[in-house]
């Protein structure tokens, strides 16, 4: 039959158009697979949250994982936490990029958004609703150092311990304000110097093994309940000015939403939902926080000022072969200063997601 033998004709051709078209549309689903992958593991890879050490890296680690996973939850992906036992550490790992968020001092925050592609996104505040802490000296009850002239007077005399040289309040502040102000240096003045944390100096001074240490009023607080029988032998002996409380940064080359949805739930966390007890209960497991208010770099200006009042006081009192020099040396600090202020202030902040909204 001419209709049949036509239609037999026609099936070989239609055989190869199918096989063309299929072979078409499995290499365009191979070729789509990376990118489909890319974007299917994307949401739910693990970010790292890095934290500053209070007392011991295993206590910071267990008194933030309540948070921490809730945040996992609220951003459908797994969050790790790091924690080290120094802060230079932790400045290590944030300049390897092995860490995306971090709670951190200013003056460690400082160095990762000028050196490290970290911004701040939010500032620690504090139940008592307090706008920053302060350094101190301790000494023992009666300790024969009354005074900071008492201090003063015997150069070379005094056993000292004192945080790292990135600590706020365990070095900087009191470097700048007690001894480079009177043209001293804390680790040529005294005769033995020690550099550990705060809660460890504390008992250094408590247990007689140092004379002086320096430390701060917010972990004085947690020192005094977790070994109240040594903070009772323990007495301040100088307070600073006011210190800003800790910030949370976060690395900014993570996608624009990403980095917005992770400021959107820690600027949140324990402020409004059907579960604001719980959560700020699980933020005094860290110490007294109320909650994180929204930030930006302009935070950091205090800081920059710090580490710009200890440079300036340490080129005055240094010795310099003409007054040329040392003027100099002054106006490069001056110049950077300025720099670094105009950096700072030109951080904008982030335009927030509503809550639930996908990263």
């Amino acid at each position: 039959m001419p209709g049949k033998h036509n239609a037999d004709r026609s099936r070989p051709g239609q055989s190869r158009t199918a096989a063309w078209h299929a072979a078409l549309l499995a290499l365009l689903v191979l070729a789509c697979l990376p990118l489909y992958a890319a974007n299917a593991i994307k949401p739910s890879s693990p970010l790292t949250f890095g934290i500053l050490p209070i007392g011991g890296p295993s206590e910071s680690l267990d008194a933030w994982r309540p948070m921490l996973d809730d945040m996992g939850k609220a951003l459908q992906r797994p969050i790790h936490s790091i924690s080290v036992s120094t802060y230079e550490g932790l400045a290590q790992a944030m300049s390897e990029d092995r860490v995306d968020v971090a709670f951190v001092s200013g003056v460690i925050a400082l160095d990762a958004v000028t050196r490290d592609r970290m911004q701040v996104i939010a500032q620690l505040t504090r139940g008592d609703g307090s706008h920053g802490y302060y350094s101190v000296l301790l000494v023992l009850k009666d300790s024969p150092i009354h005074t900071l002239g008492d201090l003063y007077r015997q150069p070379g005399h005094w056993r000292f311990a004192r945080g790292e040289s990135l600590s706020t309040s365990g070095y900087l502040v009191p470097e700048t304000q007690l001894f480079a102000s009177h043209k001293l240096d804390s680790d040529t003045f005294f005769a033995s110097v020690q550099v550990n944390n705060h809660q460890n100096n504390a008992l250094s001074v408590a247990n007689g093994e140092v004379d002086v240490a320096t430390n701060n009023t917010a972990d004085l607080e947690r020192f005094a309940e977790h070994f109240p029988e040594q903070y009772a032998r323990l007495r301040i002996l100088w307070k600073s000015t006011l210190i800003p409380h800790a910030v949370i940064i976060v690395r900014s080359d993570l996608p624009p939403r990403l980095r917005a949805s992770i400021a959107d739930f820690i600027t949140h966390y324990a402020k409004t939902g059907p579960d604001v007890s719980v959560e700020r209960a699980k933020l005094r497991l860290i110490h007294d926080i109320s909650g994180f208010a929204p930030a930006n770099d302009a935070a950091l200006i205090p800081f920059a000022d710090i580490s710009y009042s200890l440079e300036r006081r340490r080129a005055l009192s240094a010795q310099w072969v003409n007054d040329a020099a040392m003027q100099a040396r002054l106006q490069k600090i001056e110049g950077d200063h300025q720099h670094l202020i105009r950096l700072l202030k030109a951080n904008e902040p982030m335009d927030l997601p509503h809550r639930g909204d996908e990263p």
